[in-house]
């Protein structure tokens, strides 16, 4: 099976191409790896509302506390805001933003 990516962000998707993908992915990967009781991406699911963050990795839920919840949202933020189809102007107009990823 082929790996499979996507991005939602404000509920628009945004279209990925191989570079911004590669990026998205590497990325996500080296965050939810570095933290206690994770393992390598089969199946992921990331969303954030707002202030809360849901993580489904390998169909089991992922825990986090305040301090991760912060350094995820503002990394993951920081990183797709400058994206093409981000329609925004400011980052703080960044409600919420969903990354699946399957291998």
């Amino acid at each position: 099976m082929s790996e499979k990516t996507s991005l939602e962000v404000n509920g628009n998707v945004i279209k990925l191409d191989h570079f911004v993908r590669a990026f998205v992915v590497h990325t996500v990967s080296g965050m939810l790896e570095s933290l206690d009781d994770t393992e390598p991406i089969a199946n992921l699911i990331l969303s954030i509302n707002d202030k809360e963050i849901y993580i489904t990795l390998n169909g089991k839920s992922v825990s986090t506390n305040e301090f991760v919840n912060i350094i995820l949202k503002s990394t993951l933020f920081g990183m797709v805001f400058p994206l093409k189809g981000v329609n925004i102007k400011n980052i703080i107009e960044l409600r919420t933003l969903k990354i699946e990823i399957t291998r």
